[in-house]
Parts: C-alpha cells; sequence; structure tokens
C-alpha cells in the first residue's frame, strides 16, 4: 500500500467536533488503501494562547522554555485525534516529534530539521497502524525539545513525506488551496491551480499564510508535491483531485507572469551605519533573522546597512530593542508602521515593466522602499496602507490582465 501524509492545521482541529471530523476523513484515506501518517497542528489558537500566558509570567521567556511550553499544544491534538480515531474502530498511535525521529539544530522557537529517523513510524505502519504525530517539534541533537516556528506544521509533514518516500502529502486547513491574494482583503481573489515550488516558496516568505516556507523549501528539495486542499472536501481517491492547489517541481504558465500577491504587516526595518560583521554577531546572539538585507561599504570598518525583520518569532523584542540600543546607541534605528506588500511569479524581473507596473499603482499610496528577486518584487508601504496597496497590485497585475 503506498503511504500517504496528510497535514490538519489549527482550525480543523479546533474543537473536539472538528477533531471527529477529521478522524472520519483519515479512516475514509485509510478504506481507500492508502497507509496513513497524519501531522497536526495544536488546536484553534492554543499556541498564541500558551504564548500569552508565558508572557504574563515573564516579560523576556527564555527561549528554550519558551520551546517546552509551545509544543504541548500539538501534543494535546495528537492525542485526541488518536482516541477519536480508535473510537471509530481505527488502529491508531501517536508519537510526538521526538519519538517519531525529527531531529533539528539547536536554535530554540525557529529550528530547522536536519535529519528525520522514521523508524518507529515504518514499524507500526507495518502494523497497520495510522500514526498521528505532533507537528511544529522536533528534539535536537542536544537531546533538547524545539520548534520549529509559525506553520512548522507543514515543515514536519513534508519531511515525513521525503523521508517516507510518501505518494504525496496533503496540507489541509480551512481553505480550498492557495489563492492570487487574501479573499478576505481581495474579493475578487481567484484559486491558483498549480505553483512552482518556487513561486510558491516566494508568496509563504512574503506573507501567505497557507503553506510555510521551510515546508516548500524541503519540497522543492526532494521533488515533492503538495496538495493544498480544503478539510470539509473529501480525500483523494486514486490520486489526488484535480482541485485544490498543487505545487510541484514545474508551472505551466508563461514567464514574466504575475501569479499571486502577498502581504506582510508585522515587519519593522532596520538601519545602521556601522561595522556589518559586528551587527551580525549581535543579531546572531539574539537569534534574529532578517530579510532584505542591503549593505554598502562606505569607508574603512564602517558599512551602510538596511535590513528588514519580522517580528513572527522574535518573542523578546523589548529586550533586544534595549541590548541594541546599549551595543549601538544612535548608530542603530529601527523604524516602525511599515509593511511590504509582493508580487510573485517566475521569471517576473526578466525586464523592468513589473516594477514600473506596481511602483505607479502604488505611488499615491507611497513606496518607502523596493527589493527584488527572481520570483518576487516587494514594495515597502506604511502599515496602515497594506490592504490598499494589495487591492492595487491585485487590480493591476491579475484582474486588469
Amino acid at each position: 500500500m503506498a503511504i500517504v501524509v496528510q497535514k490538519y492545521g489549527g482550525t480543523s482541529v479546533a474543537d473536539p467536533g472538528k477533531i471527529r471530523a477529521v478522524a472520519k476523513r483519515v479512516m475514509l484515506t485509510r478504506d481507500q488503501g492508502h497507509q496513513v501518517v497524519v501531522v497536526v497542528s495544536a488546536m484553534g489558537n492554543a499556541t498564541d494562547d500558551l504564548l500569552e500566558m508565558a508572557k504574563r509570567v515573564s516579560i523576556n521567556p527564555e527561549r528554550r522554555e519558551l520551546d517546552l511550553l509551545l509544543s504541548v499544544g500539538e501534543r494535546v491534538s495528537m492525542a485526541l485525534l488518536s482516541m477519536a480515531i480508535r473510537d471509530l474502530g481505527g488502529n491508531a498511535i501517536s508519537f510526538t516529534g521526538s519519538q517519531a525521529g525529527i531531529i533539528t539544530n539547536d536554535r530554540h522557537v525557529d529550528a530547522r530539521i536536519i535529519e528525520v529517523r522514521p523508524f518507529r513510524i515504518q514499524d507500526e505502519l507495518a502494523r497497520g497502524r495510522i500514526v498521528i504525530i505532533a507537528g511544529y517539534q522536533g528534539v535536537s541533537y542536544k537531546k533538547e525539545v524545539t520548534t520549529l516556528g509559525r506553520g512548522g506544521s507543514d515543515t514536519t509533514a513534508v519531511a515525513m513525506a521525503a523521508a517516507l518516500d510518501a505518494e504525496w502529502c496533503e496540507i489541509c486547513s480551512d481553505v480550498d488551496g492557495v489563492y492570487s491574494a487574501d479573499p478576505r482583503v481581495v474579493p475578487a481573489a481567484v484559486r491558483i491551480a498549480s505553483l512552482s515550488h518556487e513561486e510558491m516558496q516566494e508568496m509563504a516568505e512574503a506573507g501567505a499564510k497557507v503553506l510555510n516556507a521551510q515546508a516548500v523549501e524541503f519540497a522543492k528539495e526532494r521533488g515533492i508535491a503538495i496538495y493544498a486542499r480544503a478539510t470539509a472536501q473529501p480525500p483523494p481517491g486514486v490520486g489526488p483531485h484535480s482541485d485544490g492547489t498543487v505545487v510541484r517541481r514545474f508551472a505551466s504558465r508563461p514567464p514574466g507572469t504575475v501569479v499571486g500577491v502577498a502581504s506582510e504587516k508585522d515587519l519593522f526595518v532596520l538601519n545602521a551605519t556601522v561595522n556589518a560583521e559586528e551587527l551580525f554577531a549581535f543579531l546572531d546572539e539574539q537569534n534574529v533573522c532578517g530579510k532584505q538585507l542591503h549593505l554598502v561599504p562606505i569607508e574603512k570598518a564602517l558599512d551602510s546597512l538596511t535590513m528588514v525583520l519580522s517580528r513572527e518569532n522574535l518573542h523578546n523584542e523589548e529586550r533586544f530593542r534595549s541590548q541594541l540600543h546599549e551595543r549601538f546607541s544612535e548608530s542603530v534605528r529601527l523604524v516602525d508602521a511599515l509593511g511590504a506588500v509582493s508580487a510573485i511569479g517566475a521569471g517576473i524581473n526578466t525586464s523592468y515593466q513589473n516594477v514600473r507596473t506596481g511602483s505607479a499603482a502604488l505611488a499615491k499610496i507611497g513606496v518607502r522602499g523596493i527589493s527584488t528577486s527572481s520570483f518576487r518584487i516587494t514594495w515597502l508601504v506604511p502599515l496602515e496602507a497594506v490592504d490598499d496597496a494589495v487591492r492595487e497590485l491585485h487590480r493591476v497585475f491579475i484582474e486588469v490582465p
């Protein structure tokens, strides 16, 4: 029997009724003749609730202890789903990330998977069991519990699919695929039938929440197709249905076509005139990752540097700001009240036409910066104008053509 991996997000397992519905869907997949591995997120807003609780007792919670706390949510989900499947007559067993063989580096809160040792999973599948795995977590080579950052359950699912040589990996949530923009912001947004790994990775990095960027990176490296579908849809039959969105090696569309628009709001920009090596060492000490880095040497041992930072995994912002000022004083400035909007598509920057079109559409809103890659153009805009900027880019790139 072929192995399939299904991942269910927090909204899909938000309460006991939804967990029972997922259990029925898993059993349907099993009844179609598949060996099934299921990865689950924490119920609803459980992770956010745990994080809020931590900050009530500590303004700057220590990252190791945060991992021990935040990993609890997925463990609740896995045990409840296993119980629900057994209640339906299925034979299920649940594993934590460490029990499942998810080995990570020793970076807490946003660890990366370095190896999967799925021996226990393979043994239980051979015994005819449905295996439930707690997503978002693993164990470091130092035997410490680690978590994988926001959306890390996707990464767990894809990494497990690669390790098990699964037929496919299905990511199930409350939406029926990846859309050209957030439908809550852009009513005219349309579902995208297929995306390349690179396009999906750029969309995820730019703020699209359906799939996790690290998960897509895993899928790209291993050549795994990901199917993003709604939990409410029936499971695939012989092969995945044509609905939802498939993310695979190639997507059939002309180069230069904008396929989607994504945005981020929880950003700030770091501007500095310092020795870059000294600043980078400080950021590593604080476990702070930046993106859209621009560095220009201006004189001996002094650089002009701009970097976009996200608050998503920065759980100790107050301490970070304080220590940054203490180390660099006025040489480093943090600019708040900014957001980013991005247009994504293969070959999007083969000419400057897309940059010109997007910049003209955002002229009235006000552009504070532009950065590009082979698959993306990003404009920094005022925070309060992010949604308007998304609508404008969607109008000129996707609705008008």
